[in-house]
Order: structure tokens, then sequence, then C-alpha cells
């Protein structure tokens, strides 16, 4: 028994002392290897401070000349990218890797990625598209690829949207670009559309001063331009008025839902109807 454990242990004292005589003849290169290493650890370190400092640099920089803060916020990913490659390829070659292959590889990793994720590059495009035509910012209200909201944010890939019942809706930015864009908050005003129906026997001049006098009742209602009401449509069972105020648009919403309900009591108040769908039913009498 012993014998076998004296086998056994003679192939490990031959390794060891062979990796201790090697280490003795390469102790050199093995000291300038470890502090390669660490000076490529501490390009990394380093250099992610230093690329944090100059991304945030040229968004401050930015956001003093009151550029859009999505626009900021996507040139800012940008250069951080640009910036952390290139002290990866620094780090990469302290450590020995030719700087030219690395380049060649990431050239070749990006010709086949960008192959795979066609679709990620045509979102980066579209992100280049608006922030260079801005059809619209940071905080805007807006209907794009059929969701509605404000603007939260603009990324390399896609935009951010939040909804007005407080969702994040997130939409690849082709297809913002793809689209019809509506921007609701890029004037300062806005018109109301309201279409009411009265009945047949109502008094059209009368209904039509009376929608008229409500309108101007309203301070929040512009002056100019003037308030536009008129008949619309003879429609099936009612005689349709349009009224058409314009407003500031972040009084949009509160002047649409009060000058509703404003309308709805004054014609109640004067006794004109708003008629609804009605059916007639004829019964004939067969002997």
């Amino acid at each position: 028994m012993s014998g076998d454990a004296g086998k056994i242990e003679t192939p490990i004292i031959d390794g060891l002392g062979a990796a201790e005589s090697w280490v003795s003849n390469n102790s050199e290169l093995l000291i300038q290897y470890g502090i390669n290493l660490i000076s490529a650890i501490l390009i990394l370190f380093i250099g992610n401070i230093i690329v944090r400092m100059i991304a945030n640099g040229v968004a401050k920089v930015l956001e003093k000349k009151d550029m859009d803060k999505a626009i900021v916020e996507f040139i800012h990913a940008i250069v951080r990218y640009l910036l952390f490659i290139i002290v990866l390829v620094a780090a990469l070659s302290r450590i020995g890797v030719q700087t030219a292959s690395v380049v060649a590889v990431i050239g070749a990793a990006g010709l086949a990625v960008g192959l795979a994720l066609q679709g990620s590059l045509s979102n980066f495009a579209a992100g280049v598209l608006i922030v260079a035509f801005r059809p619209f910012k940071s905080g805007d209200y807006v209907q794009i690829a059929g969701v509605g909201g404000s603007v939260e944010s603009i990324q390399i890939f896609q935009t951010i949207l939040k909804t007005p019942d407080n969702k994040m809706v997130v939409v690849p930015n082709s297809s913002v670009i793809s689209g019809p864009i509506t921007n609701f908050s890029r004037h300062q005003t806005r018109r109301i559309d309201l279409v009411i129906g009265v009945s047949y026997r109502a008094d059209l001049q009368k209904t039509k001063q009376l929608l008229t006098e409500i309108c101007h009742a309203d301070s929040r209602i512009l002056k100019d331009p003037e308030v536009k009401v008129g008949v619309h449509a003879l429609a099936d069972s009612s005689v349709n008025f349009v009224v058409r105020p314009w407003v500031e648009t972040s009084e949009y919403w509160n002047v649409y839902f009060d000058l509703m309900q404003a309308i709805k009591e004054g014609l109640d108040r004067e006794g004109i109807e708003i008629p609804f769908p009605q059916m007639d039913v004829h019964l004939n009498k067969v002997d």
C-alpha cells in the first residue's frame, strides 16, 4: 500500500518541481504580464470614470444651450458608448492584444451583428433622424404608431412614452419614423371641435346664439381666433351644430369637459331638446 502511495507522490512532486523551475526561469515575464494586467484593469477603471465625466460634460453643455432633454440623452448615450470602446481597445492592447486585430474583429463582429440585427440598426438610424428633424421634444404629447402619450425620452433604439393613465410605452424608433406623427403640443393654441345635436323643432337662431354665449362666458376661450358656431348637418334625428372655440393647448381638456357640461345645462335651461335615436313601430290590424 505504501508503495502505491509513493508511486502517486512521485509525479506530483515532479510536476511541482517543474512548475517551480518554470516560474524561476520566467519570473521577469510573469512580473511584466502582471504589471500589464494591472495596468489594463486600471485603464478600464479610470477610463470608465473619464468616459462618464466627458459624456456628462457634453450633456451639460447641450443643456446650457437649451437643447431638448430627449436629444441630450440620445447624444449622451452615443458619446459614452463610443468612448468606452476606445478605452476597451486601449486596455486590450496593454495586455498584448494587437489593436489592429481587435479593430478587425470588432468590425467583423459588427458586420455579423448588423446582418443579424437589421431591425435594431434601422431603429438606430431612425433615432438619428428623429434627433435631426425633431418632430417632437421631451414633454410633448404625441400620437405615434397608434399610441398617444407624453414623450419621456428618445433612446438609441426606442422612444419612451408615458400615457395619461401613467403607463410606460416603448415604441421602436423605426415605427415612429415609418408612420404619421401627430404632435398635440407643438403649437401654443388648439381648437376644440364639438358637434351638438338638437331637435328639428328647436329654434336654430336661438340655439346658435345660446352656444355662442356659452363659449364667450368662459374666460379661457380665446377671443382671437373667433369662436365658430354653425349648422353642420341635418342628421337622421337631429340638427347638428359645430362649436369650434380656440384655447391654450395646456387648457384643452379642462375647457373641453367644462364646455360640454355648460352646453348641456344651457340647452336644458332654455328648453332646447337634445334628441336621441328613436324607433317608430306601426301595428296594422289584420281582419
